[in-house]
């Protein structure tokens, strides 16, 4: 059973969608008003990421290898001079369709979660992006949810629209 945390409009750009069709996963669906190739490349080129991926915070990107087994690593910088590690290793990369990456975050350690985003050209010049996170327990899928995930999400995939409205 899905559980809509949110009911926008599936097919509106700058909107994001999170589902949570089981107990062990949260779906993130956002349509982006940029082509695919663009969109891609905001997720796999390390000077781009780094422009959107912490929220519009500052990120370091100290690892990406985008390609299966490589390793990637992010450090964003918060306005009050925290520092939050990020990493995981790819499992898939399929240029331009699809990511799958595990994600772990240096305040909780141990606790890994597969992320799989696939990119979807809608034909208009937008992209959509479907993310599908898989944690081990129901719990852990709660505690993601209950830390903020939806908001620090929307912060990032703001900064990711105004960097796609410049590349374009």
């Amino acid at each position: 059973m899905s559980t809509p945390l949110r009911r926008p409009e599936p097919e509106n750009s700058g909107v994001t969608t999170v589902t949570t069709p089981d107990d062990q996963e949260i779906r993130i669906e956002r349509i982006f008003d940029a082509p695919r190739d663009l969109v891609w490349r905001a997720y796999t080129e390390p000077q781009l990421i780094a422009q959107w991926w912490g929220r519009g915070n500052r990120v370091e990107v100290e690892r990406m290898e985008v390609e299966r087994g490589g390793h990637w690593r992010y450090v964003e910088h918060d306005p009050e001079g925290q520092a939050h590690g990020f990493e995981g290793r790819y499992r898939e990369v399929t240029p331009k369709e699809r990511l799958v990456q595990t994600f772990e975050w240096d305040g909780m350690p141990g606790y890994t979660v597969v992320n799989s985003a696939t990119f979807e050209d809608l034909g208009d010049g937008r992209t959509k992006v479907v993310t599908t996170s898989l944690f081990y327990t129901r719990e852990e899928r709660d505690g993601m949810l209950q830390s903020g995930m939806a908001q620090g999400l929307d912060q990032s995939y703001e900064a990711l629209d105004r960097l796609l409205a410049r590349m374009g």
